[in-house]
């Protein structure tokens, strides 16, 4: 083990080499517990994330970002720019939920949950690993020259590539456009629908330049994830940790001889075969501490313990847990920090459900007409127009449409051919009415209406609004 006076440390990232050029990283190929779960967690998610533009939930696609018509369904829950700010919270409950789990558990999301990392070690990467082989067959195979061994395994590769790249491609755009219109689109033929085949081919370009060739520069130098966990980690926060108490022990690490009494003798347990190093997909040497390259994707838990049973030495010396744990032996407890995005997160997801439970099908907007006063009718009775505006925001349609007065006697004029009228699935209706009330019934020039909206026989919305009527002179 190199003394302290000679040890170095990084002031650039994991990637560079001493020239500032790429240093290209060739992991070893995973294997071990954490990796099997996390193969089960990523398939499931990939499963998900391909199903859920198809899935209908009372006919709203279950998850849907229409930016360009400003059309969002959140778990099956439609949301039109009227119910922007459930939107907020939404994306609010999101991030204080992501911040609440890197304070207590590091970078997990990054590890498990994360897409790019699903994408690149549990699609990309075995993809390699088939047609490319382990580590050092890549290392080997880049170094050769051009000949038709190489040839053929690049151009296999970078083709499958491109194919998983243009298939993610449109299944982004299912998220955007809508399954519906994208399934339309592939009917009807890419010529018939170039304005979208464009943005189709530039995210393809796109993915398969990240998963080609950036690969880990996204989480280390694009994704702004990555930068937070500086902040909101500490030394209680359980993350992927090497323990160098039992590792370093008195006198450092040391190669493994048989026989050999490495405890008598003032030795760690690492025995510093570098296999951690050469499996980490950002290529960094977790026995540094927690680092900003490191995603938590526990590959190098899972060879440390396949070393440590190969020399009957206790597993865990990479493992899950917080500084404190290894200093101090202390174990994982809730903090007051925890504590208080536990509760933040509770009080923005109760105000979430209230919220949509309370929030209707049909949304109303009735107002004055800008600019307009009164008007005279016959006899005594006083006149305002109103614009109404009611947007539909099931997948069924709103029938037999009528307002009514409410405490207040009067009528309710509609402009149009009928006095009941129906809104079309996701749609709206807008137009104008005339409120006539007999001026006996009015208090002042300005009086408040309450004008309730019914389908059928249902109330479904009320509205408030000022009618404005003649002033009175005591």
């Amino acid at each position: 083990m190199e003394s302290p006076e000679n040890e170095s440390f990084r002031d650039t990232i994991g990637t560079l080499d001493d020239q500032g050029k790429r240093a290209w990283v060739y992991p070893k190929k995973p294997s071990g517990r954490y990796y099997e779960w996390r193969k089960i967690v990523s398939y499931a998610l990939l499963v998900f994330l391909f199903a859920a533009p198809f899935i209908k939930i009372n006919g709203n696609q279950f998850l849907l970002f229409n930016i360009l018509e400003r059309r969002f369904n959140i778990f099956g829950f439609p949301f039109w720019p009227q119910d922007f700010y459930l939107f907020v919270i939404s994306m609010l409950i999101g991030v204080i939920f992501i911040a609440l789990f890197t304070v207590g558990f590091g970078r997990i999301f990054c590890g498990w949950i994360c897409p790019q990392t699903i994408f690149m070690e549990m699609v990309f990467r075995r993809i390699e690993y088939w047609i490319d082989g382990d580590r050092n067959k890549q290392r080997k195979l880049d170094k050769q020259p051009w000949n038709a061994e190489k040839i053929k395994k690049r151009l296999l590769k970078w083709f499958i590539f491109l194919i998983i790249s243009f298939l993610i491609a449109n299944i982004f755009l299912a998220y955007l456009i809508g399954s519906d219109k994208l399934l339309r689109y592939i009917a009807d033929g890419p010529s018939e629908h170039l304005g979208t085949l464009f943005p189709l081919l530039i995210f393809t370009a796109v993915f398969y330049f990240v998963f080609a060739w950036f690969r880990e520069q996204v989480c280390i130098i694009a994704c702004p994830y990555g930068r937070l966990q500086g902040v909101l980690l500490d030394n209680k926060s359980i993350v992927v940790a090497y323990d160098h108490k039992r590792g370093e022990a008195e006198n450092g690490r040391k190669k493994f001889r048989k026989n050999e009494d490495r405890e008598a003798l003032g030795y760690g347990d690492c025995i510093d075969c570098l296999q951690c190093v050469h499996v980490c997909p950002t290529g960094i040497d977790i026995r540094n501490g927690t680092q900003l390259e490191c995603v938590n994707c526990t590959a190098c838990i899972d060879e440390c313990d396949h070393i440590m049973e190969s020399i009957n030495l206790p597993k865990g010396l990479i493992r899950y847990a917080s500084e404190d744990e290894i200093e101090k032996k202390e174990k994982f407890k809730l903090t007051p920090r925890l504590k208080g995005y536990i509760a933040v997160l509770t009080i923005l997801v109760g105000l979430l459900s209230g919220m949509l439970l309370l929030r209707n099908e049909v949304e109303a907007n009735i107002l004055r007409l800008p600019g307009q006063l009164y008007e005279h009718k016959e006899g005594t009775i006083i006149s305002n127009v109103f614009t109404y505006k009611l947007v539909n925001k099931t997948t069924r349609e709103i029938e037999n449409i009528h307002f009514k007065l409410r405490k207040f006697e009067g009528t309710i004029k509609v402009v149009s051919n009928s006095d009941t009228f129906n809104v079309p699935p996701q749609g709206l209706v807008q137009g104008t009415l005339f409120i006539e009330i007999d001026q006996k019934d009015l208090s002042g020039d300005k009086n408040r209406l309450m004008i309730e909206v019914y389908s059928n026989d249902d109330l479904i919305e009320t509205e408030t609004v000022n009618f404005l009527g003649p002033r009175s002179y005591n």
